[in-house]
């Protein structure tokens, strides 16, 4: 069991890194993990995906979204119902409202998703062995808990730490993308 005093200082330290970051490097580098993420076979094959609209020092996914929709797969992106996050298809940026913690989210009406075959994943910070530092709220563990959907989390290769503590309910990626390297989870 993890200390969450630990965990809650790590995350402040590390969101005050990033957020630190320039807005040069946060564009260079999201664009060379856009570049990485295609070296990924079942990325590439991949036919409907999960992502976040990032916000901030995130790694940004506005161009991933406009590539998504241009080669015509199933995009969804999360919305907070509750307590707990639902993926719902979105076929354009007009179908996104802004909703709970200033993030933008499918509109209610958009229909939810039943089967994903990737997830992208914002972290704050992660590990080589696909242990991933969020937000805090565990809305992405809860969600992803027992799903048989490929997990991919994206972070700055600097903030891929050696380790981090964590609990038996975290769940692990498949594969951490940074602007350096494709790391698989074995």
């Amino acid at each position: 069991m993890s200390n969450p005093v630990e965990k809650s200082r790590l995350r402040k330290q590390m969101l005050d890194a990033r957020d630190e970051l320039s807005l040069d490097f946060i564009k260079i580098a999201s664009n060379r993990i856009r570049d990485n993420l295609r070296k990924i076979d079942f990325y590439r094959q991949a036919k409907s995906i999960g992502t976040y609209y990032s916000i901030g020092s995130e790694v940004q996914t506005h161009d991933l979204l406009h590539e998504f929709f241009n080669q015509g797969k199933e995009v969804s992106l999360p919305r907070v119902d509750k307590n707990d996050l639902v993926f719902k298809k979105i076929s354009s940026l007009s179908d996104l409202e802004l909703g709970n913690f200033s993030v933008m989210e499918p509109k209610e009406k958009c229909e939810t998703t039943k089967k994903l075959d990737v997830i992208i994943v914002p972290a704050i910070a992660l590990t080589r062995e696909g242990y991933r530092l969020g937000y805090g709220f565990g809305f992405y563990d809860r969600y992803l808990q027992g799903k048989k959907i490929k997990k991919i989390g994206l972070t700055y290769s600097k903030h891929v730490l050696k380790s981090f503590p964590h609990d038996d309910h975290d769940v692990k990626m498949d594969c951490v993308v940074t602007e350096d390297s494709v790391i698989h989870i074995k």
